[in-house]
């Protein structure tokens, strides 16, 4: 059996947040899970035992203790300035942990190109009115606050946004951190209206109202799992054998194979329902009662004449 660490969340830390001139102490929870995913350890191969990592001086091919490093600042290839503890804590950001609102906006109008790390924010001892106050205020009013968040010696930008009646935290990027489309080389080519009308109405196929992420698995992940649970048993994994690339067709013909467009067959007719034994008597009896009544009124038409 696969070990499972699932727990309840811990805070990782805590803060206030700042909303007009009222304070709310909250605690974050990170809120994606590192032990869903699967990982892998570097082992000595000879002992199976699990290796330490350490730091080499290239230069002098001497393992380095942490007494010895200091950080640095590349301000040239290969050229670096020397910081002290004390230099490098002066030049940090001082981690008040408050979250300073700044503006509220709609949720939709931040891009999520912008998004980073997400925290669940909860309410620390003696913020819970004010927590679930400013969660209702941002769930009715349709908003979204951006904030200043100082930790870590550093300055981070986040949203705050309601969900499930509590709060998200959204680390955001700040605007140089985040590349433009005109660095991506994406071509000059001209769309086609026939073929932009098939990918509309294969985009129309495939509409849902919302996303449910419950909907989606990782299906390699679990591949990975079962792979694994076999190798704990003793067995060898093979790997399967390498897919060959799919052929390039021609595009409008992939846009039609895609909406089913194809000529279908026409449907065969259905077969007359064979008569059951049921069936054959019940027929039987109306003919038999046909021919008597038939009779009867040959017999009637001599008596008269």
């Amino acid at each position: 059996m696969l070990r499972s660490d699932a727990m309840s969340a811990r805070a990782i830390a805590t803060a206030t947040v700042s909303f007009g001139m009222v304070s709310i102490p909250v605690k974050l929870f990170s809120a994606g899970n590192t032990d869903a995913g699967v990982r892998f350890n570097m082992l000595h191969r000879a002992c199976g035992s699990r290796l330490k990592q350490q730091y080499v001086c290239p230069k002098d091919d001497v393992v380095v203790t942490r007494a010895d490093m200091a950080k640095g600042y590349e301000f040239t290839k290969g050229r670096y300035v020397m910081f002290s503890d004390e230099e490098i804590k002066a030049l940090q950001q001082q981690a008040s942990q408050a979250i300073e609102i700044v503006e509220f906006l709609p949720v939709e109008s931040v891009d999520p190109i912008y998004f980073d790390k997400s925290y669940y924010l909860g309410p620390d001892k003696g913020g819970d009115r004010a927590y679930r106050l400013l969660a209702a205020a941002l769930e009715k009013s349709g908003r979204a606050a951006i904030a200043r968040y100082a930790a870590r010696g550093k300055q981070y930008l986040v949203m705050l946004r309601p969900r499930e009646n509590g709060l998200v935290m959204q680390q955001l990027r700040y605007s140089d951190e985040v590349r433009t489309m005109d660095e991506v080389p994406i071509g000059d080519a001209t769309v086609d209206a026939g073929q932009l009308k098939l990918a509309l109405q294969i985009v129309d196929q495939a509409v849902v109202e919302r996303f449910r992420p419950a909907a989606f698995k990782d299906d390699v992940k679990e591949r990975m799992l079962a792979e694994i649970e076999k190798k704990i048993d003793g067995e060898e994994i093979t790997a399967a054998p390498e897919e060959s690339d799919a052929p390039v067709i021609d595009l409008m013909e992939a846009l039609k194979a895609s909406l089913g467009t194809a000529p279908r067959k026409p449907a065969k007719r259905a077969a007359k329902p064979r008569k059951t034994a049921t069936s054959k008597k019940a027929a039987a009896k109306k003919a038999i009662a046909k021919k008597t009544a038939k009779s009867s009124r040959k017999r009637a038409a001599g008596g008269k004449s």
